[in-house]
């Protein structure tokens, strides 16, 4: 069973719940477009993200999920929200749901923990979760360290339910090369900036078309919250901090903010465009269904085109 069957959509896809991009109006675009859209709930009061499942349920019918960031400051009130709202998947990160995997499975979601090794996948499996997103270091945002080609096998050996691969899938032979280390399917982010219907600012995108294979680092491994993102004057500051030895004050001060600099402002110096190592494969801007079907298309011809051992 593909991700598609999984959860009663077009395409193998699920999009990233990437915090300040992907609103109810990117989700629904995305689900319009025949993968999963979800809905961030990072940076978000419990009435705002109301509001964005408000919208998105204005502009399509179709299944569509939330992330929640469980070190939300308001976490009990997002999670009883969810529950009222009916939301049909939900994925987690940044915490352990399991003491609101009950509530959620009760309202009729499936729920899809974000997870970065093999222990935290067999915890996710005996708290009750439907599935597991098994995220490589190659992705955007906040990071592991296994990567996606290691991590993946391994998390599929060690659990019964269904794995879905994320971190370092922009083609279709890195979806044929997902399913065949025995994932259902794929969680994508960074492909999805460079869409048309994607709302970060101009300047990202563009940056993003800009990348080399060896655009990204990773800030915060000293701190223990290490975050992959585009190399930019602001990332080579970060860095410098930390080989410094500054404060954990010193890291907030400069990171305070600097999301929406890239998001909204598209503040090429000090914002943090975050985004995985798949940024140097990023060729041009399209509409949402266009990445999609080119990426079933491709993966058909890899999978037909290869060698017989």
């Amino acid at each position: 069973m593909l991700l598609n069957e999984f959860l009663g959509i077009r395409y193998p896809f699920m999009q990233g719940g990437m915090a300040q991009i992907a609103t109810g109006r990117f989700a629904a675009a995305v689900c319009e477009a025949g993968a999963l859209g979800i809905i961030a709930s990072g940076g978000l009061s419990a009435e705002a993200l109301r509001a964005e499942i408000a919208e998105l349920r204005t502009l399509t019918d179709k299944p569509f999920g939330v992330n929640l960031m469980l070190m939300h400051p308001q976490i009990a009130e997002l999670a009883e929200l969810l529950v009222e709202q009916r939301v049909p998947v939900i994925t987690t990160g940044a915490g352990n749901p399991a003491p609101y995997i009950a509530a959620f499975k009760a309202s009729g979601a499936k729920v899809i923990p974000v997870i970065p090794s093999v222990a935290l996948a067999q915890r996710m499996e005996r708290s009750g979760a439907d599935a597991v997103v098994a995220e490589g270091t190659e992705s955007g945002g906040h990071v592991g360290e296994l990567t996606t080609m290691a991590l993946l096998p391994q998390v599929v050996a060690a659990v019964s339910i269904p794995v879905i691969a994320a971190g370092g899938i922009a083609s279709g032979r890195q979806l044929c090369a997902a399913l065949a280390l025995g994932a259902i399917g794929a969680q994508m982010g960074t492909a999805l900036l460079v869409s048309e219907e994607c709302p970060i600012h101009a300047n990202y995108k563009q940056a993003l078309l800009d990348a080399r294979d060896t655009g990204t680092t990773v800030t915060g491994r000293v701190s223990g919250t290490p975050v992959r993102l585009l190399k930019n004057k602001m990332s080579r500051e970060y860095l410098a901090l930390e080989q410094s030895g500054a404060s954990r004050e010193e890291f907030e001060g400069m990171a305070l903010g600097s999301l929406k600099r890239a998001v909204r402002e598209g503040d090429l110096e000090r914002g943090s465009f975050m985004a995985g190592q798949v940024a140097g494969q990023l060729t041009e801007i399209r509409p949402l269904a266009s990445i999609f079907s080119e990426l079933m298309s491709d993966y058909a011809k890899v999978r037909k085109g290869l060698p017989e051992l």
